[in-house]
């Protein structure tokens, strides 16, 4: 089973390397982020997108970027740090994991009293450690998800929550991966994901190459195919999920909910703990990133709509909580009602099989 690797350092570990997920399916290019610049463009336009992707290499980046500066005091490299830090978080403001991976790598350097490359080591070792606990994130949520999965499942997923949006083997993919391991048979079907297509250009390319048997489908072929060849069930992933388990996710995301509740077909949301936010209280308090209307108007570059016409392009919706059959996580399956409290470690208890 071949599964990309889309997030890693350079080989001499002053660079951050991403996939270029702009140009697939038709190209498989590398990019090696190392200004603020170079992070910053990857973030916002999408070269480098999902969840925890980007809370990977936001935080990565912050390290790369600070780099050619070690030879500085630990208070101009904390400032600095500081500063470039806010600028990156900017970048993508629905996503949580972005905010709270960078979060940690300052505290990193916050907590070292010395020189500015004693600081950098310790924030290239706190970003490391984000990669590979993402990588042993997805691997739980997928071990947690596959209790929802038998042999022969035909399951609908929509956007990418898989390799190429993780460190690891995905969230809402993870229990797919784990499924083939087993030698089962599960068809994935996929929707486009439109404007920019993540579900048919990303998930569909991943799939097929680590050998699963997926089909691709227009965002409003969903309801058809639930109600004239059955699914069994929705699994998707998420940008923040509110303290009230509304979810936040690609945009369509809502209204594949509201189809499969009508035709009976359990929506379940995979997710690592960082993800959700506490602090939130419901997804109307969620902002959502508003897009170039050009990528409405547009497909690689073809005109789709007049030129001048006028376009709605959020980049996500809210999906409420009442929609949601169960949230997967790496530490376990919550299932409503959804309380996860002012902290993720009343979470850890309240999550369970």
């Amino acid at each position: 089973m071949d599964i990309i690797q889309s997030v890693r350092w350079t080989d001499d570990g002053r660079g951050v390397r991403i996939i270029d997920q702009r140009l697939l399916p038709g190209e498989l290019v590398e990019r090696e982020l190392r200004t603020l610049g170079d992070v910053r463009d990857a973030i916002r336009t999408l070269a480098v997108r999902g969840a925890p992707a980007i809370g990977i290499a936001g935080a990565m980046g912050l390290v790369a970027v600070l780099s050619p500066n070690e030879a500085a005091g630990g208070d101009v490299l904390l400032a600095d740090a500081r500063r470039v830090a806010a600028e990156i978080a900017a970048t993508r403001p629905t996503a949580v994991n972005l905010a709270w991976a960078l979060t940690r790598v300052l505290r990193a350097a916050e907590s070292v009293s010395g020189t500015g490359a004693e600081m950098l080591t310790a924030m290239r070792r706190e970003a490391t450690a984000i990669l590979n606990e993402d990588r042993a994130m997805c691997r739980r949520i997928g071990e947690h998800g596959l209790s929802l999965l038998h042999d022969g499942a035909r399951v609908l997923t929509h956007c990418n929550a898989g390799a190429l949006a993780t460190g690891g083997i995905g969230t809402a993919l993870a229990p797919i991966y784990l499924a083939q391991e087993r030698g089962w048979t599960i068809e994935v079907f996929v929707d486009e994901s439109r404007p920019l297509l993540q579900g048919s250009r990303l998930t569909a390319w991943e799939l097929q190459r680590a050998g699963v048997s997926v089909i691709v489908l227009t965002d409003g072929m969903a309801a058809s195919l639930m109600r004239e060849q059955g699914i069994d069930l929705c699994i998707v992933g998420a940008d923040r999920i509110a303290a009230n388990g509304d979810v936040a996710n690609k945009i369509g995301t809502y209204s594949l909910a509201i189809a499969a509740r009508y035709h009976e077909v359990p929506f379940y949301v995979a997710a690592p703990t960082s993800t959700m936010d506490p602090a939130t209280a419901t997804g109307s308090e969620i902002v959502i990133e508003q897009r170039d209307a050009d990528e409405v108007r547009r497909i690689a570059n073809v005109a789709t709509a007049p030129p001048d016409i006028c376009a709605y392009n959020p980049a996500f919706d809210v999906t409420p909580a009442a929609l949601v059959s169960a949230i997967v996580t790496d530490r376990g399956i919550h299932r409503p009602p959804y309380a996860f409290g002012e902290s993720l470690g009343a979470l850890a208890g309240a999550i369970g099989g």
